[in-house]
């Protein structure tokens, strides 16, 4: 019998089309043709007698139109081959039941025409023309109506038969929704369970063909999933059933958990995730509507599988992304972001909840190592995400499970997340283990794609993250050295004079831990309010009294008879090793004393351990040596710093009494082995107030705070002094923390000047103190003036900073002696101190940027003298002044172009080396800022820049030479096209010449990087980037 069936059923799906069967189904929807709309206004009889009407015209169709003849035989063939109960005295079962017949009649059909489908080969004559479409493709309208046939099925066929709070109720979707729950009858037969078996198996048997399972789960996968998780999860009463009792066969329900699991395994995972989150208990995470918040909450059991389902989801490959994708786009982000990303990026708490799933352990998971195992590579890679929207989402939640993950698990954190991440940089650092013979030239150790990635993900965790957790700090230690090389790798540049610090040096780096040091130094001045640079300078100041005072123990050495050559050599290696540190040391803080302000130390902690390093310093020096003027000045410096702080000056609390403690028993040392009796009569003194907390004081403290603060007050003033001095402590330790480090790092690193040691009592400018503008008298600048030439090093520059800052604030009285100023600075531009001729440059740029039209002239007459006139030094450090006046003017500097352009063309024909590079790099920061000005000297320009890249013998002023190419385009960008239109290929040949033919790798870096701009800008003008805009025009 089965044979003839199958015969006939062949025939009739041969013989019957697709449009008959949607035909039949509109038929079902609507036998007016107005479609669903007409029934959604429908009350309870109403939607009764139409559910009727329609199944009447359905049969009258099949046995008097003999055109639905096959249609028919297919229909009875799967009827007879259901195994479901097709008759109720219910309206509704029945509309859904031959509805269900017309689908699987539908999908039969979809199939036979697909597996008879022979497109045949393509015609290469024409391979524009488009592929034949398949048969069983549905149009747009087809797709519409097997949609509204779907949402017909699913609300009578599952929805009134879920337990409550098993998904979202059906009166609580819509009006017609509400309509539907009341008029279907759940008393006749079939049981309400049998028709939810059988609704969720027909629709997982239709949507076997591809397009028809794309509609179904797109729309219905949540309906229809929580319809498989009743009946093959709900417990039930079985001691009180009977087999005969029981509505399902514990078959059927362990069929449903399989097909729950199959489908959860062939939907987008995403899909899957936010469905399932919505049938734990949680509204849909896009609905606003009060009355889904109302709704039962879900029952227990229900949340325990939806759980364990999450967590199978969330273990599966790219599960981590499944499960963020799921949350993130249910709350209105999209796939690609959404019109809603920008609001979800800013959502921390949606963050914080990802990251708790993802960091806490599923029940299902073997062990917490093997679930981190496989869950911490793919919380990597969401740091690693292209699109913007989506990548800045991803990106919140990868560092959020990141710190989460650290925090609770520690050790699994650092084993699978900060090992991965810091892997490039430990490679970096294993280069030692790596034998000489597999080094080769040339052998790439971390790709410059694996090192960029690895900072990029160390910021998104360290910066933006932004949590000092232990396990962090301790996984970056070991890799600073690495960051920090990379970080002074960086901040290289073809020509030293064109870096943008004010405070660089203006010579060429005498060796890469010179210009390591002063790197440090400029990290650390950007670290002074937080106090991390007044930790690091008292942390080298101690290091400076092992330098001072080296333990005469490790000088001595074995006769040299009792030592091998080995030993000998390892010792010598040892020995100067140990050398360079202390040298390093000393650098390090004579560019911190350059460099750092006076608001290096931020609370009385800070200053303390400062007193008691510069002390320990003092009582080791006197214990190997005889007393030296420059150990004694510094006792006195910074005992009278402390005798300003119990004196008033700072306002001091019984915390700070207990941090001042930490000196009594160098004071006591001090009062007992000092041979000065001053000092040691004061250190006593300091003692006793110290212990008493300020309750007795002597004369002698006063007096040595009233020398320290170098205060002549006859009249009593010294009242307000404090009281000023009590907003900001740590001022008059800078001034003494300047004078001290200026003497004892002179003698030995030569980077100071021999300048005579200041005495205690020695008077620097009250002016040195900030001023408010319009406040500074005649006498006062008469005394600042004088300082100037003061033969010592911090007083002058102090009074050099002080001028400096006078004109910054235009300061009248300042600036009507403008001309005696810039002689002042000009002459102090001379001197052979860092720190006085730094000081010297940075007032003559201010004062250009004041009077452009005055100074520049004898500027650049300097700058363009010969060597007889003035040293090369000097003609460097107006080179840098010129530089600063070019970045101050900014687009006023077109009016200076002529004299400008044509001294830095005339320098880079000078016969030194240093200037024409110096030259060149004010010829580049000069060239960008001109723009469309550029136009008529570009060709001079051009000419140049080409001849010193090809026969320049010095590879620093080839390198320079690229670098203003690089700067040009760079600074005209789009604009680039039209200012160097006449010359922009013969920069395109010098740039390819060098890449190919230069020696130098610094330059071929340069040129290669001035071809990418020279290609960026090429590309945006071929290919300018569309824009949508609507143009309105107003017509007359």
């Amino acid at each position: 019998m089965a044979a003839p069936g199958q015969a006939v059923g062949s025939r009739a799906q041969e013989t019957c089309s697709l449009d008959r069967i949607l035909e039949a189904l509109k038929l079902l929807l609507s036998p007016g043709g107005s479609g669903s709309s007409s029934l959604q206004v429908t009350k309870h009889d109403v939607l009764l007698a139409t559910l009727k009407s329609n199944l009447s015209a359905l049969e009258d169709k099949f046995l008097k139109d003999p055109q639905w003849k096959n249609l028919k035989l297919l229909r009875d063939e799967i009827a007879g081959k259901a195994e479901w109960p097709q008759n109720s005295v219910d309206v509704t079962w029945i509309f859904t039941s031959q509805t269900l017949l017309l689908l699987l009649c539908l999908k039969e059909t979809m199939l036979l025409l697909a597996a008879n489908f022979n497109p045949g080969k393509p015609n290469p004559r024409t391979p524009e023309v488009a592929p034949v479409l398949s048969p069983d493709a549905l149009s747009i309208s087809q797709q519409k109506t097997v949609q509204f046939v779907l949402q017909f099925v699913v609300t009578l066929g599952i929805c009134p038969y879920l337990m409550p709070g098993v998904g979202v109720p059906l009166r609580y979707r819509t009006e017609f929704g509400a309509v539907v729950q009341d008029v279907v009858c759940l008393d006749a037969a079939p049981d309400a369970t049998r028709r939810l078996y059988t609704s969720c198996r027909a629709l997982l048997n239709v949507a076997q063909h591809t397009s028809l399972g794309s509609l179904i789960f797109c729309h219905h996968f949540g309906d229809i999933a929580a319809g498989l998780c009743q009946l093959g999860f709900c417990p039930t009463k079985r001691k009180l059933l009977t087999p005969a009792e029981e509505v399902l066969t514990e078959e059927e329900r362990t069929l449903s958990r399989g097909a729950l699991r199959d489908m959860l395994d062939q939907v987008y995972q995403p899909l899957a995730v936010r469905e399932l989150l919505i049938l734990q208990g949680g509204p849909p995470q896009s609905c606003t509507d009060v009355k889904t918040q109302l709704r039962c909450r879900a029952p227990a059991w229900l949340r325990r599988l939806c759980g364990q389902l999450l967590s199978e989801r969330l273990m599966r490959p790219n599960g981590v992304q499944a499960v963020v994708r799921g949350i993130l786009e249910g709350a209105g982000a999209g796939a690609a972001g959404g019109s809603d990303a920008e609001a979800m990026a800013a959502d921390w708490k949606k963050c914080d909840l990802i990251a708790k799933i993802l960091a806490s352990c599923p029940q299902q998971s073997l062990s917490p190592e093997s679930y981190y195992r496989d869950i911490c590579p793919q919380v990597l890679d969401l740091f690693h995400f292209q699109d913007k929207l989506t990548a800045r989402q991803f990106q919140r939640v990868a560092t959020t499970t990141f710190i989460t993950l650290s925090r609770e698990r520690p050790q699994l954190a650092a084993k699978y997340l900060l090992q991965p991440v810091l892997a490039p940089l430990h490679r970096c650092l294993s280069t030692a283990e790596i034998p000489e013979s597999d080094m080769i030239p040339g052998t790439i150790l971390v790709t410059e794609e694996e090192l960029s990635r690895c900072i990029e993900d160390v910021f998104k965790v360290y910066v933006v993250g932004n949590e000092p957790l232990t396990v962090l700090m301790d996984s970056l230690l070991p890799v600073l050295g690495v960051l920090f090389l990379l970080y002074c790798f960086t901040k290289q540049s073809v020509s030293h004079i064109s870096d943008e610090d004010e405070d660089e040096a203006l010579y060429q780096k005498v060796s890469s831990e010179q210009g390591r040091v002063e790197h440090l130094g400029d990290l650390l001045s950007h670290c002074q309010e937080c106090g991390l640079a007044g930790d690091f300078f008292i942390f080298c100041l101690k290091e400076l009294t092992h330098v001072a005072t080296e333990d005469e123990t490790v000088l001595k050495t074995e006769p040299f008879s009792s030592k091998s050559l080995l030993e000998l050599e390892q010792y010598q290696t040892l020995l100067v090793e140990g050398q360079e540190q202390k040298l390093l040391v000393l650098q390090l803080m004579a560019v911190l004393c350059e460099r750092m302000s006076e608001q290096i130390f931020t609370n009385i902690t800070q200053v303390v351990d400062f007193v008691v390093a510069t002390m320990q310093r003092a009582c080791a020096s006197l214990a190997h040596q005889a007393e030296s003027t420059v150990e004694s000045q510094t006792l006195s410096m910074s005992m009278g710093l402390v005798a300003v702080m119990l004196g008033g000056a700072v306002q001091l609390k019984s915390s700070d009494f207990a941090v001042l403690k930490q000196l009594l028993p160098l004071l006591e040392k001090i009062s007992n082995t000092y041979p000065d009796p001053v000092i040691q009569e004061l250190a006593v003194d300091l003692r006793i107030t110290i212990s008493t907390h300020g309750a007795f004081a002597t004369e002698a403290i006063s007096t040595a705070a009233q020398s320290t603060l170098n205060r002549k007050d006859p009249e009593g003033k010294i009242e307000e002094q404090q009281q000023t001095s009590r907003e900001r402590p740590t001022d008059v330790a800078h001034s003494h923390l300047e004078q001290q480090q200026s003497h004892e790092i002179a003698p030995q690193t030569g980077l100071q000047s021999n300048a005579p040691i200041i005495p205690q009592g020695v008077n620097e400018p009250s002016t040195t103190t900030s001023q408010k503008s319009g406040s500074i008298t005649t006498e006062q600048l008469q005394e600042v003036l004088l300082s100037t030439y003061d033969p010592q090093i911090p007083t002058r520059a102090a009074a050099l900073r002080t001028l400096s800052r006078w004109i910054e604030q235009r300061e009248a009285k300042a600036l009507e002696m403008q001309e005696k100023l810039l002689k002042i600075f000009l002459e102090n531009m001379e001197h052979e101190d860092t720190f006085v001729y730094l000081s010297a440059i940075q007032g003559v740029a201010l004062l250009s940027d004041v009077y452009p039209e005055k100074i520049l002239p004898d500027l650049l007459a300097q700058y363009d003298s010969s060597k007889d006139k003035h040293t090369p030094e000097t003609r460097m450090k107006v080179g840098e002044v010129l530089m600063r006046i070019v970045r101050a003017l900014g687009d006023m500097v077109s009016k200076y172009r002529e004299p400008l352009i044509h001294t830095f063309l005339r320098g880079v024909r000078d016969p030194d080396g240093a200037h024409r590079a110096s030259s060149l790099a004010n010829l580049g920061e000069l060239c960008q800022r001109l723009d469309f000005l550029l136009g008529s000297v570009v060709h001079e320009v051009t000419a140049c820049l080409i001849a010193v890249a090809k026969t320049d013998g010095e590879v620093q002023v080839r390198r320079a030479a690229i670098h203003v190419v690089v700067l040009l385009l760079r600074g005209l960008s789009q604009k680039a096209t039209e200012v160097l239109s006449a010359v922009l290929k013969d920069l395109y040949h010098l740039l390819k010449h060098v890449v190919r033919l230069e020696p130098d790798d610094v330059a071929k870096l340069h040129a290669q990087l001035a071809l990418e701009e020279l290609d960026d800008i090429m590309k945006n003008f071929l290919f300018p980037p569309q824009k949508l805009e609507k143009k309105i025009v107003v017509l007359p």
